[in-house]
């Protein structure tokens, strides 16, 4: 039986950078915070408590720390957020995805000019509430198609238009069609980021061709949680797991094929250890 390992899996460059940052800024002997998980993944998140890394899950909870340094999360924060920390004195380390870092930017600019913003995206996930953050004027979040059909801006207003950085390619690009079939005045900045891009092509490629996909990262991952739907669309047998321990496979004779693929906050060990088990015992 052969395992493939999808061509583009694991973690990207954004997420990369904010977990170096954070072990990086571990070794120092400071009293580090990050404000939120750096990244989606339980296994990353609980090693770099047991070093000494804090987690400050939301405002109130950062309004009772006197004293560190607090890392922006690759998800990014509002400027809300950036402004308090700078208030209380804390030394920010700013980790957040430089894919994510332009969306702020375009928003900021955007909105400020007098932009109703229109981002597509999941409402409660960390990434969009930071973009959010960072519109002065009206904004509007919006996560189906079915939302779009719905959507009517206000009067005279510009729409301009951005993507939570791991949203479904396809799905974009549909809900734009929607907005052009409407004839509203916009501006489209298609902000995915190339390695999510990359990862939905090579996942829904290798799920057309597996009999098997085994879908590797964390349960509150956004894009993990993407590319798991990609593949049950091409694949009825697909797996969900976080870790190894998760992984429950009973396989007939008839699979010839178990594809593999991983979120972009899932380290390289976790993605290893399940290729070999899969290889060893099947």
């Amino acid at each position: 039986m052969e395992v493939r390992l999808a061509e583009h899996a694991g973690f990207c460059f954004g997420v990369r950078r904010a977990v170096d940052t954070v072990y990086e800024q571990a070794k120092t002997g400071k009293t580090i915070y990050t404000y939120g998980p750096i990244v989606h993944n339980e296994e990353v998140v609980n090693e770099l408590t047991r070093m000494g890394v804090r987690v400050i899950k939301d405002r109130q909870e950062l309004e009772r720390i006197e004293s560190g340094s607090v890392i922006l999360r690759a998800h990014g924060v509002s400027s809300e957020i950036c402004r308090l920390i700078e208030d209380k004195g804390l030394e920010c380390i700013d980790a957040t995805c430089p894919f994510v870092k332009r969306i702020h930017n375009i928003v900021a600019d955007e909105s400020a000019k007098g932009s109703h913003i229109v981002v597509i995206g999941n409402a409660g996930h960390p990434e969009v509430e930071g973009i959010v953050g960072w519109c002065s004027g009206e904004v509007t979040v919006l996560e189906e198609p079915e939302d779009a059909e719905k959507f009517v801006p206000p009067p005279g207003k510009k729409l301009c238009i951005v993507a939570q950085t791991t949203y479904n390619y396809n799905k974009f690009h549909y809900i734009v069609e929607i907005f052009e079939k409407k004839g509203y005045n916009k501006c489209t900045v298609n902000t995915i980021c190339n390695a999510t891009e990359e990862r939905q092509r090579a996942a829904r490629a290798l799920a057309a061709q597996a009999d098997v996909m085994i879908v590797i990262g964390g349960k509150h991952s956004s894009n993990t949680g993407k590319l798991y739907d990609i593949c049950r669309e091409e694949c009825e047998r697909t797996y969900y797991i976080q870790t190894l321990d998760d992984l429950h496979l009973q396989l007939p004779d008839a699979v010839r094929m178990v594809g593999i693929t991983a979120g972009a906050s899932t380290p390289n060990k976790l993605i290893e250890e399940v290729q070999n088990y899969v290889r060893i015992n099947f």
